[in-house]
C-alpha cells in the first residue's frame, strides 16, 4: 500500500527518502510505463509530498533518468569483459543478457526502459546516453580490436533488437527458443561484431568498372 505522506512532505533521512522515491519510481515505470507514471503517483507510493519528488529530481524526465541509473541490471554486462577471454565474450554477453531479461526482478525494469524509449523522445535520449556511458564505452575499452566504439555499439544494437523482438514483440520462432538455444544463436553474431571483420571488400568498383570501360571503347 502507498505510504501516507508526512506533514510538509519531509521525512527524516534525506538519502533514504530519495532511495524510497527511486524505488517507487522504478516500480511505476515497470508497471505503468513512462506515459502512465506521474509525479503524484510516485509521491503517493513513496509516502511523500509531490513537491519533495520535484525537489530531488526536478521533473518526470529527471526522475526517469535517476531511476534508470540506480543500480542498473546491465552493469553486469560490463564486468563480463574482465572475467574471461575476449574470444568467447560474445557468448557470455548473450547468455547473461538473456538471463537479465528473464529474471523476475531485472526483466520488468529492462522492459520498461525499452518501452519508455519508444514512448517519448526525451526518454529515448536518456536511454541512449545511459547505455553509452554505462555499457558501450566501458565495453569498448575492454575490446582489443580496431574501432572498438563501433564494435560495442553494433553488439549493443543487435542485442537490444533481439530482445525487443523476443520479449516485447514476441516474434514466433525467436520467442519460442529456449534461453540456452537463443544464447547459442546470438553469441556468434555478437562475437563477430566484437572481434570479427567489420567490413567486406567494396564491390562498387567491380560493378561499375566494366560498364565504364565498355563505354570508352
Amino acid at each position: 500500500m502507498p505510504r501516507q505522506p508526512r506533514a510538509g512532505g519531509r521525512r527524516p533521512g534525506a538519502t533514504r527518502t530519495r532511495e524510497e522515491i527511486l524505488e517507487a519510481a522504478q516500480r511505476s515505470f515497470a508497471g505503468s510505463g513512462y506515459d502512465g507514471t506521474t509525479i503524484r503517483g510516485v509521491a503517493r507510493e513513496a509516502g511523500v509530498d509531490p513537491a519533495l519528488v520535484l525537489q530531488f529530481f526536478g521533473s518526470k524526465d529527471g526522475l526517469f533518468d535517476a531511476a534508470l541509473r540506480a543500480d542498473p541490471p546491465v552493469r553486469d554486462l560490463v564486468t563480463l569483459a574482465g572475467e574471461g577471454e575476449v574470444a568467447d565474450l560474445g557468448v557470455r554477453l548473450a547468455r547473461r543478457y538473456l538471463e537479465l531479461w528473464e529474471d523476475p526482478h531485472s526483466g520488468p525494469r529492462m522492459l520498461a526502459v525499452v518501452r519508455a524509449a519508444a514512448a517519448a523522445p526525451s526518454a529515448s535520449a536518456m536511454v541512449t546516453a545511459f547505455m553509452t556511458d554505462a555499457v558501450m564505452l566501458p565495453l569498448a575499452k575492454a575490446i582489443d580490436a580496431d574501432e572498438p566504439e563501433l564494435r560495442a555499439a553494433l553488439a549493443g544494437a543487435y542485442l537490444l533488437g533481439v530482445a525487443t523482438a523476443r520479449y516485447v514483440l514476441r516474434i514466433g520462432p525467436l520467442a519460442a527458443l529456449s534461453r540456452q538455444d537463443a544464447a547459442s544463436v546470438l553469441g556468434p553474431v555478437v562475437q563477430h561484431h566484437l572481434t570479427g571483420q567489420l567490413r567486406g571488400p567494396s564491390t562498387t568498383g567491380s560493378r561499375m568498372g566494366p560498364s565504364v570501360m565498355s563505354e570508352g571503347v
